[in-house]
């Protein structure tokens, strides 16, 4: 395949025809385009963006690449959820057992740490033992027996995904809108979805900060669901602060744990009704909202959920006594207390400061090979708009090694803010609702 002068049309700002982004999906994936060719043409995509026509195409190419999980005739309904990811955001971890024990399929596919963001995949497997690496077949028949699967992309899903993100990531062209959906939605799809609702990220902490630029990603996956027979709904939340208290991969288990026990912190199970709502009206298990939410509550104070979720970890490998005791998790051997340097009222906690901290400490990666240290991050038990008080405990900091703490320190130095008056008001936790119909604000 001649691939220069499409890179050329692309580079002057053209449209590719839908037949060559299919042509060129196959040969990439196959190894006949080197990786310095592929991404000179994402380069260009990045600068240029793409016509709807293209987006289709890719998406689809990109879809046809592999294998994807049967959803039969539709029942039960199979629904999914997908977070353009932030800091602290455990909250797959909570919605998956919660709507999977409303009686909706849950195949929840999951990434990997990217950047300042951490990954669910990491955060699971936290848990001695689980697997997150099922095949198809697996999954299937575990998505049949118990209802969920958390599991990663395999080589057998959308691969060609696996390979073009792989070199997006190498070459700075992550944050493309077209080539964000793209990826996102080939993969979605490929689980025989009957509806996907999607949580768009906003504020500092988020891979698109700009409002603008998020309701736009979010109509694209929108309409490349509903053109391929999947409703999609997609939700905005802040992430202005870290989500939750905890940032780090055992700890976001564990109060994700405790948020299924009935005792996490309230922004965390607020996201995760609010999403799941979503997740069961799509699914047709509930008509109206009130009643949806209603549901959702019963299986937290119920227990249902949170044996679900102790159901799903013994199927992949890990304890499901996890579920009473989220202690099993590994324990950083050192805590340090942070605390306020003066009083007055906290008016920014940064999540990408907090989220490179958790990196730097070895909960996260700089390379793909990295190991992970599992126990590492923070516990900010601090919001802004608080008021708090000279020498009060505003935060702790789980180490491996003395030495780490104090790049912690130094970290929440920069990510905690103080000042005298509460001169800044922080982003509605969820601002927006996306549909096919358009834009409803929530504040």
């Amino acid at each position: 395949m001649h691939v220069v002068p499409l890179i050329e049309q692309k580079r002057n700002g053209e449209a590719l025809a839908p037949d060559d982004w299919s042509s060129l999906v196959r040969a990439y994936t196959a190894g006949h385009i080197p990786d310095y060719q592929m991404a000179a043409l994402l380069m260009a995509v990045y600068l240029n963006g793409m016509a709807p026509g293209e987006l289709a195409a890719l998406t689809d190419a990109m879809l046809r690449s592999g294998a994807s999980l049967h959803a039969g005739d539709g029942r039960p309904p199979r629904v999914d959820k997908h977070s353009t990811g932030g800091v602290g955001d455990k909250v797959s971890i909570v919605l998956a057992p919660m709507v999977a024990a409303c009686g909706v399929t849950v195949p929840m596919m999951s990434g990997r740490g990217l950047g300042h963001t951490g990954g669910t995949l990491d955060k699971l497997e936290s848990i001695p033992g689980f697997r997150t690496d099922l095949t198809l077949a697996a999954a299937r028949r575990q998505l049949d027996r118990i209802g969920c699967a958390l599991i990663g992309q395999t080589a057998e899903i959308a691969p060609a995904d696996q390979k073009l993100y792989a070199l997006r990531d190498a070459t700075a062209t992550v944050e493309s809108t077209p080539l964000i959906a793209a990826s996102i939605m080939s993969k979605k799809l490929a689980e025989g979805l009957t509806g996907l609702v999607l949580d768009i990220k906003r504020g500092s902490g988020a891979f698109l900060p700009d409002l603008e630029d998020e309701l736009e990603l979010a109509r694209t996956m929108i309409n490349l669901g509903e053109e391929r027979g999947c409703p999609t709904v997609a939700l905005v939340t802040a992430m202005d602060r870290p989500l939750g208290y905890a940032c780090g991969n055992a700890l976001e288990t564990a109060e994700a744990v405790r948020v299924l026990q009935g005792t996490g912190p309230p922004d965390v199970l607020e996201v995760a009704l609010r999403l799941g709502v979503e997740m069961l009206l799509l699914a047709g298990v509930e008509q109206e909202a009130s009643r949806a939410r209603a549901t959702l509550e019963h299986a937290i104070s119920s227990g249902s959920a949170i044996a679900k979720f102790a159901d799903i970890v013994e199927a992949q490998g890990g304890n499901p006594a996890l579920a009473e005791d989220p202690g099993l998790l590994p324990q950083a051997p050192l805590v340090e207390t942070y605390e306020a340097s003066s009083d007055g009222y906290v008016t920014e906690v940064a999540p990408r400061v907090i989220g490179k901290a958790v990196v730097a400490l070895g909960g996260g990666r700089h390379r793909k090979e990295d190991d992970i240290d599992a126990a590492v991050g923070f516990v900010i038990e601090t919001k802004p708009g608080d008021r708090v008080h000279r020498g009060q405990p505003l935060a702790s900091m789980f180490v491996r090694e003395a030495s780490q703490t104090a790049t912690a320190r130094a970290a929440l130095n920069t990510a905690i803010h103080l000042a005298s008056d509460p001169t800044v008001e922080p982003l509605p936790l969820i601002s927006h609702r996306v549909t096919k119909q358009g834009v409803e604000s929530l504040d």
